[in-house]
């Protein structure tokens, strides 16, 4: 018989007959490992446990311990509710029904609105398929006869997936579990049963393939696991991150408000705009400390701009397009093509590079109605965008201090970066071999400073490839926020140039790179990571001053005076209200600290202090609660 070699994590390298199932390879292994496993990593594949492996590798069992092992049971468990549904609501047809990053969804299209009890039948149904045990089939069949088996269900959804294959005779994948088949490469678990928690948790609307011009379906979301109490911290998230909703927060601590006469674009309240602008000039001031000049473009331009870009050709659909005097104009989606006409306003020397051009400016970008969601995805966008003009001998040390410009702006917020190397996509402009060029720098500069890094593949910008930033928010969600791009196309198309030391007209290299990503979508996380109590610097309202009484009053103005003459953001609350009542309301709006004031405070010149979340903490005298305050404020603390 023929064999296959594998080499297992743990060095080890052994032979099977050739055909064996990584379920027979994990029996081999351990009997716990074969019941905990729910699929196999051969080589750089996620396969079925059952699926015979005809070729020497790699294999690792996978385990919903695995970020993969999760997607195969989250996957499956899509397909146990699709099948749930489709026997509650004959003729139901569906849509795609992926894994996500924190369970899976159906995209369904049935005539009725699904309820909260529906989700509950819905539930009990799959708890019926799952104790059948049915089996995971997968059929392997050329593309017509699939489009055959589709047609005869009725299901032109799937019929559309299958269309997007190029050639007749392309084989797909079909699976079949009881009843209920799928297209789908997957792979699955064995079989339902394995299956054991789930929870469904909401419907929401959904166009097909995210057109606004499609038909709106129905998203059902859940999520599952081998073990309940997964789903119980699960469900605990939820019910935490309800709680810090940017949009219930945002509006309870009058930050910012939505209206629908113009849907995507906040419309910043005075508590906002205090954090928005706090955010603002501490980047400026990183900015003017490591060599940034600030520039401002114009928000209006004219097609052609983005036609030289290439910004028509790739980004089009997410422009807002206005006619002006017969020509075509856009409102600006994005700020590099104007910065070049900045770059060429004269003739740049060797010596002169680097360049950094810096630009806080609105950008509005033509977001589908579906998809807009608080400040986390809007249409009117305000970027700390800058963009570096660099020589290529430039190029990894420029990358080494926007780096360490991100990594330090990230710790005064409390977050730990994580980085991603973004490689070329397949819509990309350019010559591949500058892809290639730009995609080495990149990775140079991420090893030159020892950075761990994923790769993402094929997720660049349409014109260089990128590092993106990601971070992790108090409830342990991941969010991409920062973003540095290496770009040699847009000073071809814009025919930008230096001279260099030989006297030779040479083009530079472009850096873009955000640091914040958008201040909307910034604070929006900041929001939510804080749950509304922002560090003091960055709060809007840092202290509020709360006499006992009417007779405290002046003495309760004198000190709510001297904070203001120490540039402290006070608030003096002369309310005839009982002081408990005060602090309460207080506490509610999440004011870092209360000053009570009251016949021992007047005679001491002496504040009572409390913190918020942490209540009283002692008197303390003005001068020295000023002092305390103000460096706190100035080193900009994370806790209060």
């Amino acid at each position: 018989m023929e064999k296959v070699k594998l080499k297992l994590p743990d060095g080890s390298e052994k032979e099977f007959q050739k055909g064996v199932t990584a379920y027979e390879v994990a029996e081999s292994i351990s009997k716990r490992l074969a019941e905990d496993a729910l699929a196999a990593l051969h080589n750089d594949s996620v396969i079925d446990l059952h699926r015979p492996i005809e070729n020497d590798g790699s294999l690792r069992l996978l385990t919903f311990d695995d970020p993969e092992g999760k997607h195969v049971y989250w996957h499956s468990t899509s397909h146990v509710m699709a099948h749930a549904i489709e026997e509650l609501y004959p003729g139901a047809k569906f849509g795609v029904g992926p894994a996500i990053d924190n369970g899976f969804y159906y995209d369904i299209d049935i005539n009725e609105r699904l309820s909260d009890e529906d989700l509950k039948r819905i539930e009990d149904k799959m708890r019926e398929i799952v104790e059948r045990g049915e089996r995971f089939e997968r059929e392997v069949l050329p593309k017509d006869k699939a489009i055959n088996f589709f047609k005869k269900k009725n299901d032109p959804y799937k019929l559309e997936l299958l269309e997007d294959i190029d050639g007749n005779s392309e084989i797909v994948s079909l699976y079949h579990e009881g009843s209920f088949t799928d297209l789908c490469r997957g792979p699955h678990l064995p079989n339902t049963k394995k299956i054991k928690h789930f929870k469904l948790l909401s419907v929401s609307g959904s166009y097909w393939r995210g057109s606004s011009d499609r038909q709106m379906l129905q998203r059902v979301y859940g999520v599952s696991s081998p073990k309940k109490k997964f789903i119980d911290e699960y469900l605990e998230r939820l019910e935490e991150a309800k709680r810090r909703d940017h949009r219930k927060l945002g509006r309870d601590l009058e930050l910012f408000m939505f209206n629908e006469i113009s849907p995507g674009a906040p419309f910043w309240l005075p508590k906002g705009m205090i954090v928005f602008r706090e955010l603002e000039k501490f980047i400026r001031e990183e900015l003017d400390n490591t060599g940034y000049d600030e520039i401002s473009t114009p928000i209006l331009v004219k097609k052609k701009l983005w036609q030289q870009s290439g910004h028509w050709d790739h980004y089009q659909e997410n422009m807002f397009l206005l006619e002006v005097d017969d020509e075509t104009f856009s409102i600006k989606p994005m700020n590099c093509p104007e910065s070049t006409y900045v770059y060429k306003t004269k003739v740049r020397s060797y010596k002169d590079l680097p360049i950094r051009l810096s630009e806080i400016g609105r950008l509005h970008r033509n977001e589908i109605s579906g998809a807009l969601g608080g400040m986390f995805r809007v249409r009117q966008i305000t970027m700390d965008d800058a963009h570096l003009f660099v020589r290529p001998d430039q190029i990894l040390d420029e990358i080494g201090k926007l780096i360490e410009l991100i990594t330090k702006v990230y710790t005064i917020f409390g977050f730990d970066p994580t980085f991603s190397l973004a490689t070329r996509p397949d819509d990309s402009m350019g010559d591949p071999a500058l892809w290639e060029k730009a995609e080495r720098a990149l990775e140079e500069a991420l090893k030159r400073n020892k950075i761990d890094f994923d790769l993402k593949e094929k997720d660049g910008a349409f014109y260089g490839p990128k590092i993106d930033v990601q971070i992790m928010d108090a409830l342990g969600r991941m969010w991409q926020l920062a973003t540095i791009q290496l770009d040699f196309q847009m000073p071809e198309r814009f025919d930008l140039e230096y001279v260099n030391e030989n006297d030779d007209r040479v083009r530079p290299v472009m850096i873009h790179r955000a640091v914040f990503g958008s201040f909307e979508r910034f604070i929006g996380i900041l929001v939510e990571h804080y749950a509304g109590a922002f560090p003091t610097w960055l709060a809007p309202l840092q202290v509020a001053v709360l006499p006992i009484s009417d007779t405290h009053h002046v003495y309760a103005t004198a000190v709510a005076d001297r904070l203001k003459r120490a540039g402290i953001r006070v608030e003096l609350d002369l309310r005839n209200e009982k002081i408990g009542y005060k602090i309460r309301e207080w506490e509610t709006q999440k004011v870092p600290y209360m000053l009570v004031v009251g016949n021992k405070e007047m005679e001491n010149k002496s504040v009572s202090v409390r913190k918020h979340h942490k209540g009283d903490t002692g008197a303390q005298e003005l001068e020295e609660f000023v002092s305390v305050i103000s460096r706190e404020i100035q080193m900009k603390k994370l806790s209060n």
